[in-house]
């Protein structure tokens, strides 16, 4: 689920700056990346949750140590993007 996620929150980013960049409104898309974005995070953190109470070690072993330190950079580089159309001329 939280691969899902993660891919609406990536279009939805891109949409939000080609909706900027043809001078109209982007909140919704802003609003629907960075949404996305924290459902990302929660999904992640249940799948780790679950994995742990099913005592599934090798999953966590495995997926954990690397998916939390991209996590940290995606979660960062959705602010970042989605905050360009804050401070551009096309913001409202």
């Amino acid at each position: 689920m939280w691969l899902l996620f993660g891919a609406i929150a990536i279009v939805t980013a891109i949409l939000n700056i080609a909706w900027a960049a043809h001078g109209k409104d982007p909140r919704w898309f802003r609003f629907s990346s960075l949404s996305f974005t924290a459902l990302t995070l929660c999904a992640f953190y249940s799948q780790s949750a679950k994995w742990v109470s099913h005592k599934d070690w090798s999953a966590l072993m495995d997926v954990v140590p690397t998916m939390s330190r991209w996590l940290w950079v995606c979660a960062i580089a959705s602010i970042l993007i989605n905050s360009v159309t804050l401070f551009g001329k096309s913001s409202r």
